[in-house]
């Protein structure tokens, strides 16, 4: 069972400020509210069982725990909002942080200092970047991602913009990537696979894959029967298994208790499924997050924005709902694998 889960509730709980954390502990969970002061918006957690956690805010600035969450400092500024944030896989002082209007700052010390990557600005088409999420519809990084394979190879994810890719660090950036979805919700590389990058957003596919490093992407179709992606993940163990969380539209998938929304599940490029298993059919709630377990192939875990956890522990077959209610998840869960 998960020791400990932390999400960024800054669209809900406590009038939409701060970080639930959710600790399991003598069979049951403790669950509070950390930085209630602060507009989170995103989290990222190093992968080396150091503790560092970087949070980032709607205000524009970044802070960091060393301690899984327990002390935070500030830890710079970077654009309007920071929007999303990556840990390098390969070396836990190594960060990128995504943020609106849309850029990439860096750190390569922990977070004691951040540096804008100006290449991204010269990204080609930027200029028909647009987002409809929030005042003032400034186009922003949605998701960043580093390749478990090469430290210098990352994606980024606009919303309503493009899927954009660098090769040397950030410092030069390709333009939209061939066959992505531009209206970009969420991005990841498989966590040990270099060659395999998933995408969830909304488009003619809920879903996108590049077998290719992020290069060219494909969206597949087959049994998907809604288009409005949000969240994405793939099994540690089998790359060409992956998830993605989907509603009818935008108006359905933000609602509350009206979502309409299923989990669908990719298998070796077989037509996608519905996942049922004890899910209720269809999800009241979307899942605004599926969060992989990278020490245990085949778990995952959803996160809804009433606040509800399930669990899958056979790659989707079968689900049970945690005995504990976050009171809305409107960001993605990270796991903390630290002390």
């Amino acid at each position: 069972m998960i020791s400990r889960i932390f999400l960024s509730s800054s669209f809900y709980g406590r009038a939409g400020k701060g970080i639930t954390r959710a600790m399991e502990a003598n069979g049951g969970w403790n669950v509070e509210v950390l930085l209630p002061e602060h507009d989170v918006r995103c989290m990222a957690a190093a992968h080396d069982g150091s503790g560092r956690v970087f949070a980032g805010t709607q205000s524009g600035l970044i802070l960091r725990s060393e301690d899984c969450g327990q002390t935070w400092e500030p830890s710079g500024t970077a654009g309007e909002a920071v929007k999303s944030l990556a840990v390098s896989p390969h070396d836990s002082r190594v960060a990128y942080a995504g943020t609106r209007p849309a850029g990439v700052h860096r750190t390569l010390d922990a977070g004691a200092t951040w540096q804008e990557l100006e290449g991204f600005q010269r990204i080609p088409g930027r200029r028909f970047w647009f987002s409809p999420a929030e005042p003032p519809f400034a186009a922003y990084v949605q998701a960043i991602s580093i390749s478990p394979s090469d430290p210098a190879v990352i994606l980024a994810g606009i919303e309503f913009g493009a899927v954009v890719r660098s090769e040397d660090g950030g410092h030069t950036w390709s333009g939209h990537r061939k066959g992505a979805i531009r209206d970009c919700h969420s991005l990841t590389f498989h966590p040990r696979d270099g060659a395999w990058a998933y995408e969830a957003g909304a488009s003619w596919s809920a879903g996108a894959v590049s077998r290719d490093g992020g290069r060219t992407w494909q969206q597949p179709k087959a049994g998907l029967d809604r288009r409005y992606g949000w969240a994405c993940a793939a099994d540690p163990a089998q790359p060409e298994i992956w998830y993605v969380s989907a509603s009818t539209g935008p108006g359905r998938a933000h609602s509350w208790s009206d979502a309409r929304a299923f989990i669908f599940r990719s298998v070796a490029g077989a037509p996608w499924e519905k996942l049922a298993g004890g899910l209720p059919q269809p999800l009241d709630y979307l899942p605004y997050t599926l969060l992989p377990d990278p020490h245990a192939p085949g778990h995952l875990y959803a996160g809804l924005t009433n606040g509800d956890i399930w669990l899958t522990m056979d790659r989707g077959d079968n689900w049970e709902k945690l005995p504990v209610n976050l009171k809305g998840i409107w960001g993605r869960l990270v796991m903390i694998q630290g002390r």
